[in-house]
């Protein structure tokens, strides 16, 4: 395949459909199978090796789960979880003023489009789009949109903040495909929401850029080809081990950077007027899913979040779909002591609603099944069981309009 979205809506379409559940998802014994290798290939995908993998992995009594039995205070565990997380992160860059800058203000009638700059460490300067709703009473609640991977690395925010007018025609498909044709941004805004999106490192503004790179690939033009596109993507897509490598070799991690980066979003978004630092959300889809999971884990300044499409179990990954866990997700040395699931309930008791689409490939279907389940049990011990939502419909890789509505009811409940 081209690119990874591709990738995904190829897997998406031959792949079988499974009932939809409720709210609770269903026993993990009750989980259709989705045992099919990413790779194509019969059994694991590391054949003989998968023996020693599977005796490598982490077990199912993680020390730092909270269904562990010597973890009974939520706050203490918390505090536990957080710490492991950021140690692990291999990335603590000290604090700094964002000084920020608005370089770009619009009025688009029913909101105000603004482009903003700011330092999210001294080394970081990243660009934001921030929108607020002009008829919303200020200061209004908040949203930290997250924007996904989509193997589209030309672009980063605009797919969930830009007009259609204003992005580029395979944005355009992939927000058809996987947001149901929406800039879920401009709904949030005018749902009464201020709302903030920054690249990603490594996409959008902050993509790689190389000395003989052809001109309309620097200026970010959107009178690309479509096969100009696909073959900065798929550039990109071939670098990101070595990206991964540089940094790990650099004394940090990818999945670090980002975090960090997500975080001190929200260092600048309570300096705003117009925000109210009590009402805060994250939202996000794909790696965004997983970047919300982690800065609703890791930040008590967010009060509610949604997770879409990315929930797994890392060891129910390791034989045969390994390749939905690139390099931007892994937390090295993290699952001897939490699994992804256990991340994400480090956000407790904040209200978390938690999205998965049965045709999605990229995850183990059991292990995403017993993911939501775990997410569940810690949030009924820690006794706030309604504060948690899961959602596993029968769908492939996306965030659709419908799943959209709830999420935007959520905040509205809970913010």
């Amino acid at each position: 395949m081209n690119t990874r979205r591709q990738f995904i809506a190829a897997m998406a379409a031959s792949a079988a459909a499974s009932a939809p559940i409720g709210a609770l998802a269903a026993e993990p014994k009750a989980a259709p199978k989705n045992s099919s290798s990413l790779s194509g290939r019969n059994g694991p995908d590391f054949g003989s090796v998968n023996a020693v993998i599977q005796k490598l992995k982490g077990g199912p009594d993680l020390p730092l789960s909270f269904l562990h039995r010597d973890n009974q205070d939520l706050v203490a565990w918390k505090a536990k979880g957080r710490a492991k997380m950021l140690e692990l992160l291999q990335y603590a860059p000290a604090k700094c003023d964002p000084n920020a800058e608005v370089v770009s203000r619009k009025d688009c009638g029913d909101y105000i489009h603004e482009e903003v700059r700011f330092n999210t460490t001294p080394v970081f300067r990243v660009p934001a789009t921030v929108l607020i709703p002009k008829k919303a009473k200020l200061p209004a609640p908040a949203v930290v949109a997250l924007h996904s991977h989509g193997g589209a690395y030309m672009w980063g925010r605009e797919r969930e903040m830009a007009t259609s007018d204003a992005i580029h025609p395979t944005l355009k498909e992939m927000r058809d495909s996987s947001y149901g044709g929406k800039a879920y941004g401009i709904e949030l805004v005018r749902r009464g929401y201020v709302v903030i999106c920054i690249d990603m490192f490594y996409w959008g503004e902050r993509r790689v850029v190389l000395d003989d790179d052809p001109p309309e690939w620097k200026a970010q033009s959107l009178t690309l080809s479509d096969e100009q596109v696909k073959a900065y993507n798929n550039r990109c897509s071939r670098d990101e081990d070595v990206i991964a490598r540089t940094l790990y070799c650099a004394g940090v991690s990818w999945a670090g950077i980002i975090a960090l980066d997500d975080i001190r979003t929200v260092d600048y978004l309570v300096t705003r007027p117009d925000v109210d630092p009590s009402r805060i959300a994250c939202v996000g889809q794909s790696v965004g899913g997983l970047r919300s999971s982690y800065l609703a884990a890791l930040d008590e300044r967010i009060k509610a979040a949604v997770v879409s499409s990315w929930m797994c179990s890392f060891p129910n990954q390791l034989a045969a779909h390994i390749r939905g866990i690139g390099f931007t997700k892994i937390i090295p040395g993290m699952y001897h002591h939490m699994d992804h699931p256990d991340i994400a309930s480090l956000a407790m008791p904040k209200p978390l609603m938690v999205i998965n689409g049965s045709q999605d490939r990229l995850f183990e279907l059991a292990g995403v099944h017993a993911s939501h389940e775990k997410i569940a049990q810690c949030y009924a011990k820690a006794g706030v069981p309604d504060h948690f939502k899961s959602i596993i419909e029968d769908a492939p890789h996306q965030f659709n309009a419908e799943r959209q509505a709830d999420a935007w009811a959520w905040f509205d409940k809970w913010l």
